[in-house]
């Protein structure tokens, strides 16, 4: 009696093929899978934080070079967890999917910018390195595991929340930030995580990945984006002692048209709209250094 047919395994994703000109990567490529955008715009928002808040050109050069390091390691390895699911979905916006970089190259750069993350960490004095740390720890948590689950929106509040702690931390005395600071950047931190999924959530869905923003929907994580992101202006205008002044008032009132005008858009654009209403929240921080320590 012939023996039972064995069933077919599952189909792989298409194998990456090699890397072109003679096995040297494009360093386009390399930087395309560290999530440039919002690497740049964070670094960019600690680094003016910094400033803001008194930690001099070096203190906040090294609070820039601190956090690029971990925005670099929490990028690539994001791309490297997603790998396999960015090449079911057919991604040809990740270097990973489509083959122009190497798995090996990405995983030796995450570590490689994680390893010089700690002493620049560090170097900022051992509660303000560690507090950075800790929110690096959550950025990697997300990508290895809290991404597909409801508390996905958690290492985003988490990792946000503790850059203004990571920087007054660092100033003489040692003081943590104003409890409106490390508020309005959880907000804005947890309402970049819905609008950044927002274009991807059918994706993510046919891979298995069920985040809250995919739990919830394109619909209503829109509107908690929205809401989140308001929020958050609203404790940056609202939130130090004095009155708010025009900019203020006139950034609260731009930043609930501008999502009211974006919250049904598609593709990046929500995201694009949280990125500008966090660069003109940089301002402000910037008007009103004196009251960030």
């Amino acid at each position: 009696m012939p023996a039972p047919a064995l069933p077919a395994p599952a189909p792989l994703p298409p194998p990456v093929p090699p890397p072109t000109r003679g096995g040297a990567v494009p360093a386009l490529a390399l930087l395309g899978a560290c999530h440039p955008l919002p690497a740049a715009a964070v670094t960019l928002f600690a680094a003016v934080l910094a400033a803001a808040a008194g930690r001099g050109p070096a203190g906040t050069a090294l609070t820039a070079a601190a956090v690029g390091a971990g925005q670099l390691s929490v990028g690539w390895s994001n791309d490297r967890a997603d790998q396999r699911r960015d090449r079911a979905a057919g991604r040809r916006d990740k270097p990973l999917a489509t083959g122009a970089v190497p798995a090996a190259r990405v995983s030796g750069a995450a570590a490689g910018a994680l390893l010089l993350c700690v002493p620049l960490s560090l170097a900022a004095g051992l509660l303000a390195g560690a507090a950075h740390l800790v929110g690096v720890a959550a950025a990697w948590a997300y990508n290895l595991r809290l991404k597909g689950t409801a508390a996905s929106w958690f290492p985003y509040a988490l990792a946000f929340g503790l850059l203004p702690a990571f920087v007054t931390l660092g100033l003489p005395g040692r003081p943590w930030p104003p409890p409106w600071l490390t508020g309005a950047a959880a907000l804005l931190g947890a309402g970049a995580h819905f609008a950044n999924v927002l274009p991807d959530i059918a994706d993510d869905l046919a891979t298995g990945v069920r985040g809250l923003p995919q739990r919830l929907g394109t619909r209503r994580s829109a509107a908690l984006a929205a809401a989140l992101v308001l929020a958050s202006t609203a404790a940056l205008v609202l939130g130090p002692p004095g009155p708010a002044g025009p900019y203020g008032w006139g950034l609260l009132a731009l930043t609930g048209v501008l999502l009211a005008l974006t919250g049904r858009a598609s593709g990046r654009i929500p995201f694009l709209a949280t990125m500008a209403v966090a660069g003109a929240d940089v301002l402000l921080l910037l008007a009103r250094g004196a009251g960030l320590r």
